[in-house]
């Protein structure tokens, strides 16, 4: 049977997009379905593009939306197995870290624990890699808990920084690393192939750290086929 995800999203929702249509190319192998999204902002683009597909789509209370469902409650209405933030910024409840211990994961645009914490996101993280002068940026899949960036890392992929870089330059050969790395580990989690076990090892994680630079846009199957490869998908 396959998993109940819930997709958490404040903005445009590209990384939503990314699952969806990973999970369609996978047919009936997918380890989940998407059956709720949510977000904090009523205009986030994400909610639209559920709407679309005929997902379930809403906003979740908020203190300057009192009167919506809170979001413990709405995961538990939409019976829902695995939560997943794809560009969510809010803090989640620790009424619901602690009910899906495990069972939420998020991604970060930078390798964690570096350029991570509160505040820490979208072209913010971009520019604090290039001033720090890093040459390997990347993205980092964790599992949530009380503390922004802190979980414990599921799945790493190296990007170059250039010296030529700027936020947006960056930001950009990152989150198309993103869109292949994250709905994979997505389908990993969500068909169990990966769980959280305490006490924690390295051997657990899908982390891989070689320079695995691939760069053009018509390279972007080869670089699937590498995460694959590395992440046993």
């Amino acid at each position: 049977m396959r998993s109940r995800i819930a997709v958490l999203a404040s903005g445009g929702g590209s990384n939503l997009q990314a699952i969806l249509e990973h999970f369609e190319w996978l047919g009936d192998r997918r380890g989940g379905d998407v059956v709720l999204v949510a977000s904090d902002r009523s205009d986030a683009g994400a909610l639209e593009r559920a709407s679309r597909r005929g997902i379930m789509s809403t906003v979740h209370s908020t203190p300057k939306r009192p009167d919506a469902v809170k979001l413990g409650d709405l995961l538990d209405q939409h019976a829902i197995e695995l939560v997943v933030l794809a560009g969510y910024l809010k803090l989640i409840p620790s009424d619901v870290v602690a009910r899906y211990a495990g069972r939420i994961i998020n991604i970060h645009p930078a390798l964690l624990p570096a350029f991570g914490g509160p505040g820490m996101y979208g072209q913010r993280v971009h520019k604090a890699a290039i001033e720090a002068g890093v040459r390997v940026s990347g993205v980092t899949v964790h599992f949530v808990d009380e503390v922004y960036d802190r979980g414990r890392i599921i799945a790493q992929w190296p990007v170059p920084v250039f010296p030529s870089d700027d936020a947006g330059t960056l930001a950009a050969r990152v989150l198309r690393v993103e869109h292949l790395v994250f709905p994979r580990v997505v389908d990993a989690i969500a068909s169990g192939r990966k769980v959280l076990t305490a006490p924690a090892s390295a051997a657990d994680a899908f982390i891989d750290a070689r320079p695995a630079f691939t760069l053009l846009s018509h390279e972007d199957s080869r670089l699937a086929e590498n995460i694959e490869l590395a992440f046993g998908c």
